[in-house]
């Protein structure tokens, strides 16, 4: 077989093993606890244990939720890299747009709104526009009226105009002057209350005062609400008729309260509806209205859309593209950031199959990529594909170099007189029972020399470790066992394994201050979390 397809196969299944324990523990943590926990033997220094089953912990003692398990560099060969399809991209800048997708609804532009009131009180005689949602043009008639108040005034004005032209020729300044003001006076008053410009002409021609009133509609547009009717009495406070011009409309936006800070008035606005799929009604953002709905969590956003050939209507749902720029930001592949936690990773490529974790912080997501706002810099090589499978790798090295004690004189830095020495012993690890069980075992080294000779007078220690598993709120469990020598290379000691599952070993063997031999390997524990 293939070595690095084994090698893959070994750590999928170390994942599949640490999830399996994963769910065990849980379902082993809700059940409440019949048997109290064995307490371990005196030669065994626990350094950190997880809670016994059906034991409440303190609150200072309960597990860090937000620890994470750390991550080491990894070393790959490139076919290893090839094997499990790494690729690689570069940290740049981009001139970034987005597109932001929202769902809204066309209303009327109030600022198009028209309303038609009497400014003196009367009946109303005929009525020509008479439905709701008809069209009507400015100067369309709208309705006639009847007004004593009003044919009294205009009565006044006429005798006004016949004084005025009687007392025209008279050789008293004041006399003229002053009839020529009441005639003033008279019309400034019609004038005032609205009548239009051609029924004050039709009143001086005719020298007669006008009964029936004609009112015109002072803007274009549909009858949205109406209540003049025949021989109905109406005061300056009735509204007679509300038009709406429907050649501009707003669109209000639902924005998400997450979202908001990415868009802004004066930004380009597209709409599409499903009535008309191959149109695209052009706008821009007007205003942000200041309030946020409790239930929804989304903010209106007003939207000013050009309506000539009146295709949106009031009322109707629509799709809204908010076009907003971000400006120059720096960005990775989205593909490229790992999301672990609470936290986000990338691995930064170092060349020749040398890659880190770095953690970064990270914005939006625009398109592809990730905006960036901490940890990275423009240029830098990071991976972008099989982000996981590096992560599974990362995690299982730190995991297993967390408790294995380094030998003296290890390190780049260390004295030549202080490299290790080779291996002088072989090490035979078994537990009692085999394999062992959640609970009190008892584990066993058995030391033999190259020359196959018992190896007696060493000092064994034995390092049970799991790592950390925050999201279940878990943390590491680490327990070391000093094994006792019972003589022609055996050594044993007692120990408690709590909880059960996979557990990583650590056999560290010295002799005279030198460490003779060490072991590493992974042992299942039965009894479950």
């Amino acid at each position: 077989m293939n070595k690095y397809v084994l090698r893959t196969s070994l750590v999928w299944i170390a994942v599949l093993a640490v999830l399996a324990g994963i769910w065990v523990y849980r379902s082993q943590r809700t059940k409440p606890s019949t048997t109290a926990s064995t307490p371990m033997s005196g030669d065994v220094q626990p350094a950190a244990s997880g809670p016994s089953p059906g034991t409440k912990m303190p609150e200072s003692s309960m597990p860090d939720q937000n620890s994470q398990t750390p991550l080491v560099p990894v070393q790959l060969t490139p076919e290893r890299m090839q094997s499990i399809g790494v690729k690689i991209g570069t940290v740049e800048y981009k001139q970034l747009k987005d597109d932001l997708r929202a769902t809204g609804s066309v209303a009327l532009d109030e600022r198009l709104v028209s309303y038609v009131q009497a400014r003196f009180p009367g009946y109303i005689r005929t009525v020509f526009a008479n439905a709701t949602y008809q069209y009507v043009r400015k100067g369309q008639p709208l309705f006639t009226i009847y007004s004593p108040e009003l044919v009294a005034t205009e009565r006044e004005y006429l005798l006004a105009r016949e004084n005025q032209k009687a007392l025209a020729a008279s050789t008293v300044g004041e006399v003229a002057s002053g009839a020529a003001s009441l005639t003033d006076a008279a019309e400034q008053r019609l004038e005032q209350w609205n009548v239009p410009a051609e029924e004050l002409a039709k009143l001086k021609q005719s020298n007669t005062p006008i009964t029936d009133l004609t009112f015109n509609s002072p803007a274009s547009g549909y009858i949205t609400e109406y209540s003049a009717l025949p021989n109905m009495y109406v005061d300056p406070s009735t509204r007679l008729y509300t038009l709406a011009d429907l050649s501009q409309v707003w669109v209000v936006a639902q924005v998400f309260q997450s979202d908001l800070g990415r868009v802004r008035p004066g930004d380009a606005a597209e709409v599409t509806v499903d009535s008309y799929p191959d149109r695209v009604f052009a706008g821009r953002i007007e205003t942000i209205l200041p309030q946020v709905d409790a239930a929804t969590r989304t903010v209106q956003v007003r939207l000013v859309i050009q309506n000539p050939a009146l295709k949106l209507k009031p009322g109707m749902f629509v799709n809204v593209d908010l076009k907003t720029s971000l400006g120059r930001q720096l960005v990775v592949p989205a593909s490229a950031v790992f999301q672990s936690g609470a936290r986000q990773l990338v691995f930064l490529n170092h060349g020749n199959g040398s890659l880190e974790p770095k953690e970064i912080t990270v914005g939006p997501r625009v398109g592809d990529d990730f905006v960036v706002l901490n940890g990275l810099e423009a240029h830098q090589s990071i991976v972008t594909s099989a982000n996981f499978l590096i992560d599974s790798e990362s995690q299982l090295q730190a995991a297993a170099g967390a408790f294995v004690p380094p030998p003296p004189g290890a390190g780049s830095n260390a004295p030549p007189g202080n490299a290790p020495a080779v291996a002088q012993a072989k090490i035979d690890f078994s537990t009692d029972p085999d394999p062992p069980q959640k609970g009190s075992n008892v584990f066993r080294v058995k030391l033999t020399g190259a020359d196959g000779s018992p190896t007696t007078g060493a000092q064994v220690t034995v390092t049970f470790y799991m790592a950390a598993m925050p999201a279940m709120g878990m943390a590491a469990i680490n327990t070391t066992a000093k094994l006792t020598d019972r003589g022609n290379g055996l050594y044993e000691g007692n120990g408690s394994l709590d909880p059960g599952g996979t557990w990583q070993v650590s056999i560290s063997v010295q002799k005279s201050g030198q460490v003779i031999a060490t072991k590493q390997l992974s042992v299942n524990a039965t009894g479950g979390m």
